[in-house]
């Protein structure tokens, strides 16, 4: 969820877009309070609701998700499949998981949601593919190694989206918010130049909740 608005569109047209959202249902509204309570950072809706237009829009079948959190955009993600679809969603930590997998069974979605605990990066070149779409939303210093490692594992056609690309803005308006950020801001400024100009995608970054990179793979 956002920390601060008016960090990567002007404060009023971010107001104006929020407002045009679907209301979420009383389970999300639920998520999203206890992300804000508990300092759990999730998709903002926005975001999330992108995603659920995306799987939609490309008919996705099997999702790969890094950075489980508590299972908010899986739930968008999920709902958008037909029955046999199936959100393959990675995390390293144990209590995320456990949080994840009790919303999305009150969401009916245990069938359509598959749970990996441990490193993203040591978890992907053990999964098979090929996946619809990508969805990397964890370590920003690891985006590009994320990358390295789904897309093989992603289908001609396929979408990649990585959320955070913007990162309140430091990634593009060069000023930190605290040196804290230094690390995963230079990373994510060189993964982006690496993802949009990638031989094997056709990809742009938008000014959509903090940002989002949009890739699809093009060979």
């Amino acid at each position: 969820m956002k920390a601060q608005a008016g960090l990567i569109i002007h404060q009023e047209q971010e107001e104006y877009l929020e407002g045009l959202l679907p209301r979420r249902d009383l389970l999300l509204q639920e998520m999203e309070h206890f992300a804000s309570e508990h300092g759990i950072p999730i998709a903002d809706p926005e975001v999330a609701t992108f995603l659920e237009i995306t799987v939609r829009a490309i008919r996705a079948e099997r999702v790969l998700e890094v950075g489980t959190a508590i299972g908010y955009a899986d739930i968008f993600m999920a709902r958008a499949m037909s029955p046999g679809g199936m959100v393959v969603t990675i995390d390293i930590s144990a209590e995320m998981i456990g949080k994840a997998k009790a919303y999305v069974k009150r969401a009916g979605l245990q069938d359509r949601v598959e749970f990996h605990k441990g490193p993203a990066l040591a978890i992907i070149p053990t999964l098979d593919g090929p996946f619809d779409l990508v969805y990397l939303d964890a370590v920003k210093e690891e985006y590009r190694d994320y990358l390295d490692l789904a897309l093989p594992l992603t289908r001609t056609g396929g979408v990649i989206v990585c959320d955070n690309v913007l990162w309140r803005g430091q990634v593009a308006g060069g000023r930190l918010l605290g040196e804290q950020y230094r690390s995963s801001t230079k990373a994510l400024q060189t993964f982006n130049e690496h993802l949009t100009h990638h031989l094997q995608l056709a990809a742009q970054i938008l000014a959509v909740g903090d940002g989002l990179a949009y890739g699809v793979k093009v060979k």
